[in-house]
């Protein structure tokens, strides 16, 4: 039997996976990632991800501290200036802007595949960096001594501590007896790349529909944009079945124009939303992070962003216990990392899903009373500033990652 030992495993090439094996490794930490597919590394010019992710200025910095930032912008990244939020169903409207906080940006927007691929690239420079791909965890021992994974390949890893990084159906989570919470939403998360009439000028739209949709457009740096269109299961199938034209021309009603005619549009797909969190984020010598640990409505774009806080907080407290020798599945470091993202997940999750409650009523009285709040935000600078900084990512108690190096841990 071929046995494979190793402080730490990590299940789930992802970005939030791939970013928690090069933090640890970076840190001297043994290694080991498991990944059933290998990433798209290379791909025809011209064919976008239909998967893009507004990253914030501390996901940025996370990136950036784990030598992958620079592999993102060689290979593609439009940074976005300005955002704009209105309200079809009445006259409410905001209007963000990175130069209003003393920034230039807000963010950027990555396509999913840059980023993986570049976190691989990082990755495969480290030599306390193992990676088995293409191979799946089929048994779970989640020992007292140390866990071993079994995998469909015969093979067999040993490790300390298992990181279940592997998506919101997380096998791992399940076979570690972690359960889970949540509800379906209504609605399907129609996503593709289109090209506009009118120039992007590196701003972020998105518009609440009258029938309790929401329709983002995210600016991509060669001039067309990555839409995400949440909308009723039943209506996205329909969008689905639509040829190109018919296509076209309901996206450019849905969107009142705002960029003209939509001319172009790429691959469609849609994925049913929803909304799920885990009873805890640690059981025995598994710990979660990630979709696996919690899903949230993707309105505001922020799914990538809280599993890379995920990865920069486990980073920091693993390496803590490292270097001081402690156990790396001990109680003490997993309990604070479950304190630590619980509440700002769960934060994030109540919001977004309070926001998608909101803008589903149809209710005229209630609209005008919505657009009246949107409007008192849109004109009181300190409370519209406080929420552009808490969108750039500069929350309270962030991991250092989100700051600086792996050198002030």
């Amino acid at each position: 039997m071929n046995i494979i030992k190793t402080d730490v495993v990590v299940v789930g090439g992802g970005i939030v996976g791939a970013a928690i094996a090069c933090g640890l490794s970076l840190g001297g930490i043994q290694t080991v990632l498991v990944e059933g597919r290998a990433p798209q590394r290379e791909w025809e010019e011209g064919l976008a991800d239909l998967r893009v992710s507004a990253l914030t200025q501390a996901s940025k910095n996370i990136l950036e501290n784990l030598s992958c930032w620079q592999g993102i912008e060689k290979r593609s990244v439009t940074p976005y200036r300005e955002m704009k939020i209105w309200d079809c169903a009445a006259n409410g409207a905001l209007h963000f802007d990175g130069a209003d906080v003393g920034g230039d940006i807000l963010g950027h927007i990555v396509e999913n595949r840059v980023t993986v691929a570049s976190l691989w690239d990082a990755l495969e420079q480290n030599e306390s960096a193992t990676i088995i791909c293409p191979a799946r965890v089929t048994a779970l021992d989640n020992g007292k001594e140390r866990a071993r994974l079994v995998l469909d390949d015969g093979r067999v890893v040993e490790a300390e501590l298992v990181v279940a990084a592997d998506g919101r159906e997380s096998m791992v989570r399940t076979m570690a007896g972690i359960s889970v919470n949540g509800w379906e939403y209504d609605h399907s998360g129609l996503v593709a790349t289109v090209r506009p009439e009118k120039p992007h000028n590196e701003i972020c739209y998105q518009r609440f529909l009258a029938d309790g949709g929401i329709l983002a457009f995210l600016p991509i740096n060669d001039g067309t944009c990555s839409i995400v269109w949440s909308t009723e299961r039943g209506h996205a199938k329909e969008l689905l079945a639509l040829d190109e034209g018919a296509f076209l021309k309901a996206l450019t009603e849905a969107s009142d124009g705002l960029l003209g005619e939509i001319k172009e549009v790429g691959d469609r797909a849609a994925f049913p939303l929803r909304l799920q969190y885990a009873s805890h984020y640690s059981k025995g010598r598994v710990v979660l992070a990630g979709d696996a640990a919690h899903a949230l409505h993707p309105l505001a774009g922020q799914g990538a962003n809280q599993g890379l806080l995920d990865s920069g907080s486990l980073i920091e407290l693993l390496l803590e216990a490292h270097k001081e020798g402690r156990p790396l599945a001990s109680q003490h470091a997993l309990r604070r990392y479950e304190r630590w993202r619980k509440s700002d997940n769960y934060m994030m999750m109540g919001a977004m899903d309070g926001l998608k409650k909101v803008y589903g009523v149809s209710f005229p009285p209630f609209e005008q009373l919505r657009s009246l709040g949107m409007n008192f935000i849109d004109k009181t600078l300190p409370v519209k500033n406080q929420f552009s900084r808490y969108a750039m990512g500069e929350h309270h108690d962030m991991p250092l990652l989100s700051k600086g190096g792996l050198a002030g841990i």
